[in-house]
């Protein structure tokens, strides 16, 4: 299949392709498997909603979250305009749009930002067990995002809070470092839109293949 669309992107959509562009064609392109919410992912759906609550409104955090009370306290102390679960589209000339707007090209959500005049704070909470594997392409491009809708904002920090792991992973991005870090983020955009411009989605295998993969039609599952 050529020709298919692969905008909107995401991290995670980039994330996906990375790890096998097959798979990410018959989920993401030929939608062949529908969505299905783990206990995991339950959990941090009903995380994220109460640390939104909490910032964002004021609302108790539920009794099951009380552990995390003190680190959501703390980031409610910074100084700044909060913005919880912040939604934000980018077009194709790399311009701020709506998340939803006929032109978004790229998307992305941050689960709270922090607003300070030239400085901002961006913070992605997670819910897993273990911070070995963290993933910090996904502050990079929040920071980008934030660049173009804030324009005031000369310096980012960024954390992923592992709240069970009670863990942080932080790192930090300048305004003078946007075309870098763009020129990476629009290379390995552009694997993406190669294979569907080709129609070529070829097959990656790792570890995933046996026992989590759906894709039974390729040759590196083992269940097939």
């Amino acid at each position: 299949m050529s020709g298919a669309k692969v905008a909107p992107w995401s991290f995670s959509r980039i994330k996906a392709f990375d790890t096998c562009p097959k798979q990410f064609y018959h989920t993401y392109i030929l939608k062949e498997f529908p969505y299905e919410e783990t206990e995991a992912m339950r959990y941090g759906t009903e995380f994220h909603k109460a640390a939104e609550d909490y910032i964002g409104k004021g609302t108790p955090v539920p009794a099951q979250f009380e552990f995390a009370k003190p680190m959501l306290d703390a980031l409610n102390a910074k100084p700044g305009t909060k913005h919880c679960e912040l939604k934000f589209g980018l077009t194709r000339n790399l311009e701020p749009c709506g998340f939803f707007d006929k032109d978004v090209w790229f998307r992305g959500v941050v689960d709270l930002a922090i607003i300070d005049g030239e400085r901002a704070w961006v913070v992605d909470y997670k819910t897993g067990k273990s911070s070995r594997y963290a993933e910090k392409g996904q502050l990079e491009l929040m920071a980008l995002a934030l660049f173009a809708h804030f324009p005031e904002v000369q310096r980012v920090s960024a954390a992923l809070v592992f709240v069970i792991a009670d863990d942080v992973v932080k790192t930090k991005y300048d305004i003078t470092e946007r075309g870098e870090m763009w020129a990476k983020w629009l290379a390995e955009y552009g694997k993406m839109e190669k294979a569907a411009e080709t129609g070529v989605w070829n097959p990656k295998s790792s570890g995933l293949c046996r026992a989590h993969c759906k894709v039974l039609e390729c040759a590196h599952n083992g269940r097939s």
